[in-house]
């Protein structure tokens, strides 16, 4: 029948994209996208805080000699 082949077809094709996964998964040097997701979204996430931090502390004001040298 037409629609069996079409089944099979299928069948063959979803069991290929899983192997392709699994092969994927076994490789324990390459990262998955989520787990390099999760690492950019670390680090832009602590740098958003530096420059919080950096906004958020006074500024220290400028000793004499400094303020000379600015002239």
């Amino acid at each position: 029948m037409y629609g069996d082949e079409i089944h099979l077809w299928l069948h063959h094709i979803r069991a290929e994209g899983l192997r392709n996964e699994a092969r994927e998964a076994s490789r324990p040097h390459r990262r998955s996208r989520p787990a390099r997701a999760r690492i950019l979204r670390a680090r832009v996430g602590w740098t958003l805080v530096e420059v919080g931090l950096r906004l958020a502390t006074p500024r220290l004001p400028q000793s004499g000699l400094t303020a000379q040298f600015d002239h």
